[in-house]
């Protein structure tokens, strides 16, 4: 403990590194991080609107909740497995892609990680002006602006900071949301609403998918917070840490979503912020939980903006081989994607809500099928087993196009297709199954199943064991057993 507390206590305040390996002698933290960053990271505004759809789009409170807890569980799994990675590896989660898809091929699924984080830093920032606006008394687009401008600063800092910030959202959130929930229940009958039990396969199933979606959307870049800790860190307890932490957290905020919703009459969409507040009171107990609102949001959308930098690294090392970005480099790089996702935040914020539904289940098309080939190759072929230093050559181990794992992912974006049922596209069976979406499911599965068939004849060699890159403490103690990597 006291080798760890020293260890975190020498490290800068502004992160140096950016898709590099973490050498050992600069890895830090504990675990109960990974719990507190997630909690942070859920307990939100936007969870609570996600929570609130379940109810907003048809279902009732009793079922809507059975089915959140059993997407959280079911997407939260699957996000914990991708966490679990960061320790053992050292390397944010994306570039881990190109042992399944090449060094050139992984910018295919990369490239989509980055609109996701674009979505939903714009959406998250939407929702973060309206309670500016509100704290501070200015239009909703000047408060948007303010946010964003709190967004690059802790964006730039970088990990350190972003794992303090989520320490304090944690704390903060919990205050708010004991005390809305303390409120809710002295303002409404939640036994009554828990009373009307109208069961529907579709809107059970939807209430499955938005928990399950928000959940599996954290897999691209859960690991790059997780990669700080030291290797030797139980990857079971990493799973559970960064796992119940999220879990926890974002239940939490879509129960009080579902209940607000419910007893909102239908005040609470295009209010949400405005109504969610309301619960709380007026004067400076509103001003406060206007502020915690905020500040809840500054956990997450600096998780996508940090992710989109990681990501666009990612693509650029890809091409142009192993690169060291400047601190420069990276103001212009979050400059340009916090901005980006301001811009589409200003032109949005006035049909946030069914827009948002239709990106979060969207969005399921194109990462379950992601998160089934990684996590497959990673558990069950390569077992761990991955050359970190041949993810950045092009010539090396893994190529420049993986035909394998490009196919099966292309394969399972489209076998999705015939049952996405979104305002952007709906598929032909949808309408045989009732409207049930059901598309996320056969995304994870077949995918899945898929790529372990074919990967166990046509895999590339896996290497005997872990090769990580040799760090030079431990080349200038051994100068004659210098080189290239270290097997662990």
């Amino acid at each position: 403990m006291a080798v760890t507390s020293t260890r975190e206590n020498s490290k800068p305040l502004i992160e140096k590194r950016s898709i590099d390996y973490i050498p050992e002698g600069e890895r830090h933290g504990r675990l109960l991080s990974q719990f507190t960053l997630w909690m942070g990271a859920n307990l939100q505004i936007t969870a609570i609107v996600t929570g609130a759809l379940a109810v907003v789009l048809g279902g009732d409170v009793f079922w809507s909740l059975i089915g959140l807890l059993i997407g959280q569980v079911l997407g939260g799994g699957v996000m914990a497995l991708h966490a679990a990675q960061g320790p053992k590896l050292g390397l944010p989660q994306m570039i881990s892609s190109r042992v399944q898809f090449g060094v050139y091929g992984a910018a295919i699924p990369i490239v989509l990680v980055c609109l996701m984080y674009l979505g939903f830093t714009a959406t998250g920032t939407v929702l973060s002006g309206q309670a500016l606006g509100q704290l501070f008394g200015v239009s909703d687009s000047v408060g948007i602006l303010i946010f964003a401008s709190v967004i690059v600063l802790v964006t730039v800092l970088g990990y350190r900071v972003i794992h303090f910030i989520g320490r304090v959202a944690s704390v903060i959130g919990v205050i708010a949301f004991v005390y809305l929930f303390a409120r809710l229940i002295s303002q409404t009958d939640v036994g009554a609403l828990l009373q009307i039990r109208d069961f529907s396969w579709s809107s059970f199933l939807l209430a499955v998918s938005l928990a399950a979606s928000w959940q599996i959307a954290f897999g691209p870049y859960v690991a790059d917070y997780s990669r700080y800790l030291p290797s030797k860190t139980s990857s079971v307890k990493t799973f559970f840490a960064a796992g119940a932490g999220s879990v926890i957290g974002a239940q939490v905020a879509m129960i009080l979503g579902v209940f607000a919703a419910a007893s909102a009459n239908g005040q609470f969409a295009g209010h949400e912020v405005a109504y969610i507040v309301g619960l709380g009171g007026t004067g400076a107990t509103a001003a406060l939980l206007y502020f915690s609102i905020a500040f809840g949001k500054v956990t997450i959308s600096t998780l996508n903006s940090y992710g989109s930098f990681m990501c666009i690294a990612t693509i650029i090392s890809g091409f142009r081989g192993h690169v060291n970005v400047t601190r420069l480099q990276r103001l212009v790089f979050v400059l340009v994607i916090v901005g980006a996702a301001t811009l589409i935040a200003l032109l949005g914020q006035h049909s946030f809500l069914g827009a948002f539904k239709s990106f979060i289940l969207f969005l399921l098309a194109f990462f379950t099928p992601w998160s089934a080939i990684n996590l497959v190759d990673y558990y069950c072929i390569t077992r761990e087993r991955y050359d970190v230093p041949a993810l950045n050559d092009p010539n090396g181990r893994y190529g420049r196009w993986n035909a394998l794992g490009i196919s099966v992912y292309v394969f399972g974006v489209l076998v999705q297709l015939p049952f996405i049922a979104t305002k952007f596209y709906t598929g032909p069976l949808v309408g045989a199954m009732g409207g049930v979406d059901i598309s996320w499911i056969i995304g994870l599965v077949v995918p899945a199943a898929l790529y372990y068939v074919l990967a166990k004849q046509w895999h590339s060699a896996v290497p005997d064991q872990l090769i990580l890159p040799v760090e030079q403490d431990a080349v200038d103690a051994q100068p004659s057993r210098a080189g290239r990597i270290q097997a662990v």
